[in-house]
């Protein structure tokens, strides 16, 4: 008796192959995307928790100090490149100079045509803090710590650091201002200096009271755009040393955060009251709250912070977005941890002292 081999598929069973594997995708797509996202959450979590540690770190060497730029204008300091004085006015241009000269250890980049300048008239503890901590750390600016696994355009710009220079870039403003009225239009995101530092950003931001007085703040939020602060008094834009023991509820208070919640459509800014960006408190625990959860911050160029109904007479600030970064979700936002009342004596998540996330 002859049995009959045969050899691959009849077209019919193909088709059904190939149908059973598209309602398999379709089923399993949505499911793994969502367990990528989860994943993402608890790496950038864990970047978190170690930049505590390194912050904890930092304040035991350094008499307890929150790490931050600690140039000031009216001082004298050496330029290690050709050996001259630096003598920075003010404390925001000491600030650039201190980022400029952390990044020239870092990647050699002091001479020829890939030099990297200071950045003119930005205030670098808004966005390069963490340089002052990767610094002390070792000087590796450009660590996996200091990006959130779900920020592939920050990634990408990592490792193309002279994408700057192409023509044809992604760099934010790298092509000149967008001719739309979504993104910021504000002057200086053009300069060389400030492109070449977002190769060296981080998905990771320190609020404001790490760095500035809590009742003689000298900068203030910028009603239109959230990218830039205010100077509204004080010498020259005067910032502050803080220390970690002028925090007075560590559990309850935002140290650094996500810049976007990435991990949620969309990617809201963090300062969306449905986002829920991870945040690393003082005391060196994740806090994965909803924003709207958190107490009503205040503009310290104002005196809201003075009055008694602070829902009720909260400040609202405009989002919109900067060139490649995620468009606005709606107009307004609502300051919260980013200006905390009473700044590192207030509190931003008070549930938590009653065991609360």
């Amino acid at each position: 008796m002859r049995i009959a081999v045969r050899n691959g598929f009849t077209a019919i069973e193909l088709a059904l192959l190939l149908v059973v594997g598209i309602s398999a995708s379709a089923v399993m797509g949505p499911a793994m995307s969502k367990m990528r996202s989860n994943m993402q959450g608890v790496s950038s979590e864990g970047n978190l928790h170690m930049i505590g540690q390194g912050a904890g770190m930092f304040g035991q060497d350094n008499n307890g100090k929150i790490f931050t730029f600690s140039w000031r204008g009216g001082n004298e300091y050496l330029n290690i490149r050709n050996g001259n004085t630096l003598s920075p006015v003010s404390d925001l241009e000491a600030s650039a100079y201190e980022a400029r000269e952390i990044l020239w250890n870092a990647t050699g980049r002091m001479n020829g045509i890939g030099r990297i300048f200071a950045p003119q008239a930005r205030l670098m503890h808004r966005r390069y803090s963490h340089l002052v901590l990767a610094d002390y750390l070792g000087g590796n600016v450009s660590d996996s710590m200091w990006v959130d696994p779900a920020d592939a355009q920050l990634q990408h710009w990592q490792a193309t650091p002279f994408e700057y220079r192409e023509d044809v870039n992604t760099i934010p403003y790298g092509m000149g201002y967008p001719d739309s009225d979504f993104y910021d239009q504000s002057p200086g995101w053009d300069d060389v200096g400030v492109r070449q530092f977002w190769s060296y950003g981080s998905s990771y931001h320190q609020v404001a009271s790490a760095w500035l007085f809590d009742d003689q703040a000298t900068y203030a939020p910028n009603y239109e755009t959230p990218h830039l602060y205010t100077q509204f008094s004080g010498p020259s834009g005067a910032v502050a040393q803080r220390y970690f023991n002028e925090v007075a509820f560590p559990s309850a208070k935002v140290f650094m955060h996500e810049e976007f919640d990435r991990e949620q459509k969309g990617s809201p800014w963090f300062m969306y009251d449905f986002a829920a960006p991870a945040k690393l408190m003082f005391d060196g625990s994740i806090n994965t709250a909803y924003t709207g959860d958190a107490t009503v911050g205040v503009n310290p160029a104002t005196e809201l912070h003075q009055k008694e109904n602070r829902e009720q007479d909260a400040y609202y600030q405009n989002y919109i977005a900067l060139d490649q970064f995620p468009l606005a979700l709606n107009d307004k936002i609502t300051l919260r941890y980013r200006w905390t009342s009473g700044g590192l004596k207030g509190l931003d998540y008070p549930q938590t002292l009653m065991g609360g996330r």
